[in-house]
């Protein structure tokens, strides 16, 4: 009997505990067939145990319900003719808890395929929001991560790997999240799940699962994008158990600050330090100066919302001492979006937030002279909006506002529209003639649907 990881995952997204769901499908028995399953009983589900009668249909129906959408036998791992063969367990050398979670993962993706409309499971919240952080900064670490069952993976197949991830940041970036991350989720479920389940030895798995994470981070990044924040924290996470697995701590100090930028989205501003600072205790000397900048100049707009001066000021300066000693040929692939502006416009939101509009407005102007791919030129301009509208310039501001629109054209991101929505807002506080057309041209602009 081999462990129903697919259960296990679509449980995991729907936020349901082992008692809430067993609850749930007691609820649907009839008199003449009163249930009385518990928290045990879905523990053995998990284990591999197939319930009697009607009860796996009752379990698509709670999980469907909750998830928003038709769940079949097969999607839950108990359909009949899946019931004799294993759901992906490797044998040989490898971590016995890793092949359990590469089965999840893998579940997830395929689901996230099929229902591409799924707005995707809750955020998680406290402890476990908390933990994947605190496994990837603790022992134990994986031994080995070799397989020896299935398709032989070569270096080849790896490097092909490192070459989507490069074609989807590139496509997200002038694209937007909300058209790329059908292209990365499918290519995670066709092509990255099924080397993962292949025969590979420790140095070439810990390649592998340094790969599958990179890409497991640009869906998340996508999903965020898309506004799927339950969805794209359960990608983080994934991306932070693969790197684990790969041995690189630098890589899953990078996963650590996408957690770091959600968290702030979301005004988490306690556990985003809270994460940047596990970062950087972590990797100490190690850190790559560009991971440094970014997560010390995010941690001082953590501080500024606090209304903490000092802390802010302190991680700025740490910000720009890191920033100099940037050399791109020395960093990791994933850290390249960390570019010329990047730690100027994080510091202007800051100083912005501290009222230093003198101060905010020499960093803003600064990150919008810098070259920079479209998403980055979108929020560059937003931010020099900003600036523009609290130092009571409307006219300066209008004029930023429709260099953003122009750039926009093109990008499907929630992310960007609501940034512009914001900027709008503002405008529409304003007096003149000047504010009131910009704040036209942003509604128009944000009236086409994708």
């Amino acid at each position: 009997m081999e462990p129903n990881s697919q259960l296990d995952a679509l449980l995991d997204q729907s936020g349901m505990s082992r008692a809430g769901l067993a609850a749930r499908v007691n609820r649907l028995g009839t008199h003449a067939n009163t249930l009385r399953y518990d928290h045990t009983a879905v523990a053995r589900w998990l284990k591999g145990q197939r319930p009697r009668g009607r009860v796996p249909e009752m379990i698509c129906e709670v999980l469907g319900r909750q998830l928003g959408r038709t769940l079949t036998l097969s999607d839950i791992g108990m359909d009949v003719a899946a019931a004799g063969r294993t759901r992906g367990t490797p044998t040989g050398p490898e971590t016995p808890g890793l092949g359990r979670f590469v089965e999840r993962a893998a579940s997830l993706w395929r689901s996230d395929q099929v229902h591409g409309d799924w707005p995707g499971p809750s955020l998680l919240t406290g402890a476990a929001a908390v933990a994947p952080v605190w496994e990837w900064e603790n022992p134990p670490e994986d031994l080995d991560v070799s397989r020896a069952t299935g398709p032989e993976v070569t270096g080849a197949d790896v490097t092909v790997l490192h070459a989507a991830r490069s074609h989807y940041e590139h496509l997200y970036r002038n694209a937007g999240g909300v058209a790329t991350r059908s292209r990365v989720v499918g290519f995670l479920n066709g092509e990255v799940a099924p080397l993962l389940r292949g025969s590979y030895d420790d140095a070439t798995g810990r390649r592998l699962h340094r790969a599958a994470g990179s890409l497991a981070a640009i869906s998340g990044i996508c999903a965020y994008d898309a506004d799927a924040q339950g969805l794209a924290q359960r990608y983080f996470h994934q991306a932070l158990r693969l790197g684990k697995a790969s041995g690189d701590r630098l890589f899953g100090g990078y996963v650590v600050a996408l957690l770091v930028n959600q968290a702030l989205f979301l005004s988490d501003t306690r556990h985003a330090l809270a994460c940047a600072e596990a970062v950087l205790r972590t990797l100490g000397p190690r850190i790559s100066p560009a991971l440094a900048t970014d997560l010390y100049a995010m941690q001082a707009g953590a501080y500024a919302r606090l209304g903490d001066r000092r802390g802010a000021h302190t991680c700025m300066r740490s910000a720009e001492t890191y920033s100099q000693r940037i050399r791109p040929a020395e960093e990791p692939e994933e850290t390249g979006y960390v570019q010329p502006g990047l730690v100027e416009v994080r510091l202007a939101e800051a100083l912005l937030l501290l009222g230093d509009l003198s101060a905010a407005a020499g960093y803003a102007q600064e990150a919008a002279r810098a070259p920079a791919h479209v998403r980055g030129r979108v929020n560059r301009l937003a931010t020099l909006t900003d600036v523009a509208l609290h130092a009571g310039e409307p006219e300066r501001a209008a004029a930023t506002a429709a260099q953003m629109v122009d750039t926009a054209q093109g990008i499907e991101s929630q992310r960007l529209r609501g940034r512009m929505r914001r900027v709008k807002t503002r405008l529409a506080q304003h007096p003149g003639t000047s504010a009131a057309e910009a704040a036209k041209l942003i509604e128009d602009s944000l009236s086409v649907p994708f």
